[in-house]
């Protein structure tokens, strides 16, 4: 049997359109994913029914907003960044401990307040920007930054 070339067929992007969605705002669709599970963690946080999945989702909001405050897009919400991973520290130790997880009245108030400047940051900046701002969050926690507090 005869060998033959195997080529590789990329489909073809319209550099345009990849250009102009990359410079708008992040699509609504989009946006409306990830502030649904936004508001489940918070209310199953709120309820004492919160899981793994919905403490890694509000770490991964927590973290994301503090990269996009640190690199100048919104820095005012550094002080609720540090309330509220104090409290997902406290709930990530209560579930160590074998009890429900769950957050306090003020952590609960710091993960709402930090809901809603994240949604501030996300909605007033590009798709291509929050994509970096969300790869450098990872880069950051893969390289062990020194300023990066490991909650789980």
């Amino acid at each position: 049997m005869r060998k033959r070339c195997k080529r590789k067929v990329y489909g073809l992007v319209n550099p345009i359109l990849h250009a102009l969605q990359g410079a708008a705002i992040t699509d609504v669709a989009a946006l409306n994913k990830l502030r649904v599970r936004e508001v489940r963690a918070l209310e199953a946080f709120q309820f004492g029914r919160a899981d793994l999945r919905d403490w890694q989702d509000l770490v991964d909001m927590l973290n994301i907003a503090e990269t996009m405050a640190r690199g100048g897009i919104g820095p005012e919400v550094l002080p609720v960044c540090e309330q509220a991973q104090e409290a997902l520290l406290q709930a990530g130790e209560r579930q160590r401990a074998g009890k429900r997880m769950g957050v306090d009245g003020p952590g609960l108030v710091a993960l709402r307040e930090l809901a809603e400047y994240h949604d501030l940051q996300r909605t007033s900046v590009s798709r291509a920007e929050y994509e970096r701002a969300i790869t450098r969050t990872s880069n950051r926690i893969r390289g062990a930054a020194p300023e990066v507090k490991v909650l789980g």
